[in-house]
């Protein structure tokens, strides 16, 4: 299944601003939310091709946010990509053991996210 809608959850404005020019120049329908619950709750009535996850937010956290999407019938088939700080190993093990299908730290490559949105379209 071809990815063209991604949802990127972070509560850094400047993030979400920086990934929506990348992804928009990449081609892809880009819709934003603010904060772990509002990232479920979008991830369930926008049903996204993927979610680019931030981890340290308010509110519930992007692991968090990561295994109730993955586990939620109704988006459970909507691969998570971790976008976060956290660059320590047991991160990204957690991160994936949530749920997430891959993990990238930030500052973020645009090339190498695209390659990795690549591979999983």
């Amino acid at each position: 299944m071809p990815i063209k809608k991604i949802l990127v959850v972070d509560d850094s404005p400047t993030e979400r601003q920086f990934m929506l020019e990348a992804l928009s120049k990449l081609g892809y329908q880009v819709v934003l939310a603010e904060s772990g619950e509002e990232g479920v709750a979008k991830a369930r009535s926008e049903l996204p091709d993927l979610v680019l996850m931030d981890v340290v937010m308010p509110g519930s956290n992007g692991f968090q946010a990561t295994r109730q999407i993955s586990k939620d019938e109704a988006t459970k088939h909507i691969p998570v990509i971790i976008c976060t700080t956290k660059a320590q190993e047991t991160d990204r093990i957690w991160g994936l053991r949530q749920g997430a299908r891959d993990y990238i730290v930030k500052p973020v490559d645009v090339n190498d996210l695209a390659a990795k949105i690549a591979a999983l379209g």
